[in-house]
């Protein structure tokens, strides 16, 4: 199987949106001040915005469907026969695990940064009001961690999609000791047969 160059042009795309969208959503996660409340002496939590919440969320479905762009074209590698042995065969293998596991890893930072983000933004400050001296806020690095993992399947599934198009037999292996079929000697030129004859 052959390197598509769209295929490889559409997974840079997707990634690097995602990237810039993850670096976006840690640059914009929602910061809280301190108010208080005019009708009593409480205290309360006022977010700024939620922005960060909407480029986690873009970032995690871009990232999703890069992933299932590669995997539908190459049959996710374990449904597909015809893998060729040797170093193609083998960098395919551990690219592929590689790109799932920094997947995972990449979408569970995103859902979890834009779900926490979002309580911040919506709930807490509007809805439950309390004697507040500072306010919570997502942690920094949530989402630079998914950036750094968004990175790491981009250059694992690009190394998987290479390696298996190099390895891609399309379902024909051959066996190492195969040489061809032999074939037999027929005719007045074979000896065996006029012997044969003779007697």
């Amino acid at each position: 199987m052959a390197v598509s160059l769209p295929v490889v042009a559409s997974v840079c795309f997707l990634q690097v949106m995602a990237f810039v969208l993850a670096i976006g959503a840690e640059k914009r996660r929602s910061t809280g001040k301190v108010r208080a409340d005019e009708y009593d002496e409480r205290t309360y939590c006022v977010y700024d915005t939620d922005a960060s919440t909407v480029y986690g969320l873009s970032a995690f479905a871009l990232v999703m469907l890069s992933q299932a762009l590669v995997n539908a074209i190459t049959r996710c590698l374990c449904c597909r026969r015809g893998i060729s042995g040797g170093g193609p065969g083998a960098c395919a293998i551990t690219a592929f695990v590689l790109s799932w596991l920094s997947f995972f890893l990449a979408e569970a930072l995103l859902i979890a940064g834009s779900v926490r983000n979002a309580y911040h933004t919506k709930y807490v400050g509007y809805y439950i009001k309390k004697d507040l001296t500072s306010c919570a806020a997502l942690r920094k690095g949530v989402f630079a961690a998914a950036a750094a993992m968004i990175l790491i399947s981009w250059v694992s599934l690009l190394s998987y999609y290479w390696s298996y198009s190099k390895s891609d037999t399309g379902g024909w292996v051959r066996h190492q000791n195969d040489t061809g079929i032999g074939m037999a000697e027929y005719g007045h030129d074979n000896p065996e047969i006029g012997k044969s004859q003779v007697r």
